[in-house]
C-alpha cells in the first residue's frame, strides 16, 4: 500500500466544523494556510479550468470583511426578524478568528465546462483545505447562504460577473476537546447494480 490507509481514514472521519465562537485566542500561521491553500489547488478539475480563488483576510481586512457582512445582515433582514445578536456575532468573530478566507469560483470565459462541475471542484478544493487544517488541528468553519451570496460582497471582492463567492471560511484552534462526530451507516446509503 503507498500510504497508511488507516491513519487517511481517520484524518477524513475526524473533519468537524468547528464554530470561531469556539476558538482560542492561539492564532495559526501563515504558512499552515498557506500549506492549506496549496492542497486545496490538488483538487480534481474537469477540463484543468482549476475554477477555485482564495482570498484570505486577517487583521484589520478580516474586522473589515465581518463589518461588511454584518451590514448586509442588518440591511437585508426585515425587522420583525432581525437579531441583535447575530449582527454583534460579525464582530466577535472577527476578534475570534485567525483568518477567513472567501471561497470563490472562477467562471471559465467559454463555459464550456457546465457551471456545476466548477462548483464541485471548487468544493473538493475545500475538502482538501479542512483536512489539512484537521491534521494541524486547527478548526474550520464553512458559512454560506445569506450575505455571501449577496451582491455587495460579490463586488466587494472585486469577482467578475460570472464568478461566484461560494462561502466564507473561519480558521481558528479551538477550545478544548476536538468535537467527535457521526453518520449513519453506509449501506443505507448505496444501492449496488452487479
Amino acid at each position: 500500500m503507498k500510504y497508511n490507509l488507516t491513519e487517511i481514514i481517520s484524518l477524513i472521519k475526524d473533519r468537524r466544523t468547528i464554530y470561531p465562537e469556539q476558538y482560542k485566542s492561539r492564532k495559526v500561521h501563515k504558512e499552515q494556510v498557506e500549506l492549506m491553500l496549496d492542497a486545496a489547488n490538488w483538487a480534481p478539475t474537469h477540463g484543468m479550468t482549476e475554477p477555485w480563488r482564495f482570498k484570505v483576510f486577517s487583521g484589520n481586512k478580516l474586522r473589515e470583511l465581518m463589518q461588511i457582512m454584518a451590514d448586509i445582515y442588518r440591511d437585508t433582514t426585515p425587522p420583525e426578524q432581525f437579531m441583535d445578536s447575530k449582527y454583534h456575532r460579525f464582530a466577535e468573530r472577527a476578534e475570534k478568528t485567525s483568518y477567513v478566507i472567501a471561497v470563490c469560483m472562477k467562471r471559465q470565459e467559454s463555459e464550456r465546462i457546465p457551471e456545476i462541475e466548477e462548483v464541485m471542484a471548487v468544493a473538493c478544493a475545500v475538502q482538501n483545505l479542512m483536512l489539512t487544517a484537521t491534521a494541524y488541528g486547527i478548526g474550520t468553519f464553512w458559512s454560506t447562504g445569506g450575505g455571501v451570496y449577496s451582491k455587495r460582497l460579490h463586488d466587494y471582492l472585486n469577482l467578475g460577473h460570472k464568478d461566484k463567492c461560494l462561502g466564507l471560511i473561519y480558521i481558528g484552534y479551538p477550545q478544548g476537546e476536538w468535537p467527535t462526530g457521526k453518520r449513519g451507516i453506509i449501506y443505507n446509503k448505496v444501492e449496488w447494480y452487479e
